[in-house]
């Protein structure tokens, strides 16, 4: 249960960070900067679809390849999100200690095979969004706005 906790923060944030993009004109929000994926709408997209993509290794599922061009605006991640949560909070209410070490192989983006340990990849999903959220938060001061608060602290999980 305790890797619930982790996941329902990143998805808190997630869900901050999409409420202070919808105060942003969409050009500001897809507006080209340095760093991260180029963009705040291309970050969020990126966080949602390397969420999916590893939801996919762990349960067996066939990849699928989503495009950003295909994702134009704030509306289309946050339904994305949305589509994607479910498949990955279903998988990380069954989590139990004893699949850490069950091996997902897969293949990466480059085409070459992989082979991971479950517990990895549910530690690197972790790791990642809060990654690109610290991206997220260095644009915000760039831009003179105040980044979304990702203190763990003061959440509610605990």
């Amino acid at each position: 249960m305790r890797m619930l906790y982790f996941f329902q923060y990143n998805w808190m944030v997630r869900e901050e960070w999409f409420e202070w993009c919808k105060k942003l004109s969409a050009e500001e929000v897809a507006k080209e900067r340095t760093g991260g994926m180029n963009s705040i709408l291309h970050t969020l997209f990126h966080i949602v679809d390397v969420e999916q993509s590893w939801t996919g290794d762990l349960t067996g599922r066939t990849e699928i390849f989503y495009e950003y061009k295909d994702f134009g605006s704030l509306d289309r991640v946050i339904e994305f999100s949305n589509m994607c949560r479910a498949e990955t909070e279903e998988i990380v209410r069954s989590w139990t200690p004893e699949i850490d070490l069950k091996l997902v192989t897969g293949i990466n983006s480059s085409g070459q095979p992989f082979e991971y340990k479950f517990g990895e990849i549910m530690r690197h999903m972790i790791a990642h969004e809060i990654h690109h959220v610290g991206q997220l938060s260095v644009w915000a001061r760039e831009i003179g706005l105040e980044p979304v608060h990702a203190n763990l602290i003061g959440k509610g999980l605990f």
